[in-house]
């Protein structure tokens, strides 16, 4: 698994993730990802950052089989804390954070854009929380930052997925564009924002996560504590042990 920065124009950086086949991270991943987006945000330098990955798609959230390789709960812990971090890193980034998701945005990845300030897909992008069928709880906290409360909670429910379009039209993704044009789109937005001043940008960002109606990173603790729950009911497992496998 491997995160990488790059500096691809003044003030930018693109913070990508490569964990073939599907960017489903284990905790280690998520603790990286937040290492990298921080290290970004901090570098007086840079005005914006990018937040994107390679592969098939961009984030498939966490890593099953991890989870179901362990005996007891550290791993669940250990994801639990450690999409904490990611989520958090993003969201008190110093600079605007712009999320550039094409194909699969799911579990993780949405709390990933959840945080984000801006998003730019591509059209074959998708996004869902399949939580329910994975034993776990979470991310609804992100969700409704995409869409409103009650799409949220009949996609929560059914596990059902919206498409980028869908997210467009609801106001929450900036830009759709062809999947070959999707970190030109991206970076022509971040090279946009980078062009402000940096200070003024930090001031902001700082200004606009203080007058959030919901503290996300507390909601969101909040909703892991029922992910735990779920688990020490023997419920979590029960449920993820049918994940992937035909009815």
């Amino acid at each position: 698994m491997s995160v990488s920065t790059a500096r691809p124009s003044d003030g930018v950086r693109v913070v990508t993730v490569d964990r073939p086949p599907v960017n489903a991270l284990p905790v280690q991943g998520w603790y990286d990802l937040a290492d990298a987006v921080r290290t970004a945000g901090r570098d007086p330098e840079v005005r914006c950052v990018v937040l994107a990955a390679a592969g098939r798609g961009f984030n498939a959230g966490v890593d099953i089989k991890e989870l179901r390789r362990d005996t007891g709960h550290e791993a669940l812990i250990g994801a639990n804390r450690g999409c904490a971090e990611a989520f958090a890193a993003v969201y008190t980034c110093e600079v605007p954070v712009v999320a550039a998701v094409r194909g699969f945005c799911l579990g993780g990845g949405v709390g990933l854009v959840g945080n984000a300030d801006a998003i730019v897909a591509s059209e074959d992008a998708v996004f869902g929380l399949p939580e329910l069928d994975r034993g776990a709880l979470g991310a609804a906290t992100h969700l409704a930052r995409l869409v409103p409360q009650h799409l949220m909670r009949t996609l929560y429910y059914t596990s059902r997925t919206v498409t980028a379009a869908e997210l467009r039209a609801h106001g929450s993704v900036w830009h759709v564009v062809p999947p070959h044009e999707l970190m030109h789109a991206a970076l022509e937005l971040a090279e946009e924002i980078a062009a402000k001043d940096g200070h003024l940008l930090r001031l902001a960002k700082a200004a606009l996560n203080g007058i959030d109606p919901v503290d996300v990173q507390r909601s969101y603790r909040f909703e892991q504590g029922f992910t735990f729950e779920a688990n020490l009911a023997g419920t979590a497992d029960r449920v993820r042990d049918t994940f992937g496998k035909e009815a």
